[in-house]
Formats: C-alpha cells, structure tokens, sequence
C-alpha cells in the first residue's frame, strides 16, 4: 500500500473515553482502521458493549473482540472479584492496574498488525491525568516500539512498526475538547471500573473521579449515565 490514506492501523479499543478519541484520532489522520478489543474477564464489561458502539459510529474497517481470561492470572479490582473497587483516591499504584495488561494488548495488536500488513498500532494510553499505571507511560511505549522491530519478521525485514500514542502528553479536558472537535459521541463511552450491565456509571471510582473532573475542566457538559442514586462526582 502506498500514501497514508490507504494505510491501515490496528487501533485497540476499550470503549473508554481515550481509545475512543484515539480511533478518531487514526481516522481523521486517513487510516483504514481495524480496531481490537479484548474480552478478558474485565469486572466492567459494559465496556465491550461501548466499543461496538463505537467501531460502528466511526465506520472501522473491521472491528475484533477478542477473548482473554486474565480472571487465572487476577492481582486486580478489574479482574478479581474478590478484590473491590476503590471509591476513594489511591496512593501510588492502584488495586484496579492489570498486571501487564497493555503489554499483553499491544502484543496481540502487534500480531495482528503484522497479518495485515499494517505498520502502525494506535492505544490510548496518557501520562497526564492517569491512575498511576506504569504501561502508560512515553518511555514503555518507546520500549514496545523497539520490541515489535526486533520480535517480528516484518521488523526484521525492514517493515517498521511504530506505535502511536496520541494523548499521551494531553490531560483529559484537552482530550475530551479534542474529540469534540472530531465529532466524537462520547455518550457512546464507559469509563467507570465498576458500570453495571447497562453501563451506567458509579460515580465514585478513579475513572469516574477523573472523566467527572476532565469534563468539567473542558467547559463541556457529561454525557455520562450514572446509576440511580448516585450523584454525579462534581455535584
């Protein structure tokens, strides 16, 4: 293939507000997006149901929901239901981090990159207003980068991948103002790590605090549906 219009990306997609920004982000650069989602044992899965409504708002070429039972492995809120959601800020690392999640993501975004022929692998992550999560930081996106050119035929026979993280530096009231500006619904989203079935929200979580506080910041009124009772973060 030749010309950035006609290149394809492999985009993972949760459903949150970022991999949904980041995908409007790959398409409005001219990619033929196929997006990856991962089914693995997460506690909210309402988010699933989001990333399709997502892949089908913004037309991806193809759109993979893959399954993955990290619930074996567990060491996380998300996966572990013997281990609650925090409703109150963490210090340092927080119980919701999956152990080597992203790493096990970009790999699998890595395969399937290579299958298609697709040198560019898109992912959410942001270094500003985040959990604390170490996957999400420049420095271990530089060092998967390196990874997929040394682990890969592709890599090997030249065919660089690179790995694109465009809200890295970004807080959430610039990416949120950013996909507004892409025309993204974020009504379509789940951000909250304890959403229940139909996706509504708790209000409490570090996701809720922290997609609360970005839309406050950016002026822009939240779409989020919370459950009932619950009263919204900034209230």
């Amino acid at each position: 293939m030749t010309g950035r219009g006609q290149a394809r990306a492999v985009v993972l997609l949760s459903g949150g507000l970022d991999s949904a920004t980041t995908l409007a982000v790959a398409r409005d650069q001219g990619y033929a997006c196929h997006a990856l989602s991962l089914d693995y044992g997460q506690r909210h899965r309402a988010e699933l149901a989001a990333a399709r409504r997502v892949a089908a708002a913004l037309g991806v070429r193809e759109h993979k929901v893959i399954p993955l039972d990290l619930t074996c492995i567990g060491g996380s809120a998300l996966t572990d239901p013997g281990i609650p959601v925090p409703d109150a800020p963490s210090e340092g690392i927080p119980v919701t981090y999956v152990p080597a999640r992203n790493t096990v993501f970009l790999a699998l975004a890595l395969g399937w990159a290579e299958t298609l022929g697709a040198h560019d692998i898109f992912i959410g992550v942001n270094a500003v207003d985040y959990s604390g999560y170490p996957d999400c930081r420049p420095e271990y996106i530089a060092a998967f980068e390196r990874l997929s050119n040394l682990a890969t035929r592709a890599g090997v026979e030249g065919e660089r991948f690179h790995v694109r993280a465009p809200l890295i530096d970004l807080t959430k009231a610039d990416i949120i103002r950013l996909g507004q500006r892409l025309g993204l619904d974020y009504g379509l989203t789940v951000s909250c790590y304890a959403a229940d079935e139909a996706g509504r929200a708790c209000g409490r979580c570090d996701a809720c605090r922290i997609r609360a506080a970005g839309f406050a910041a950016a002026g822009v009124a939240d779409p989020t549906r919370y459950r009932a009772g619950v009263a919204r973060q900034n209230d």
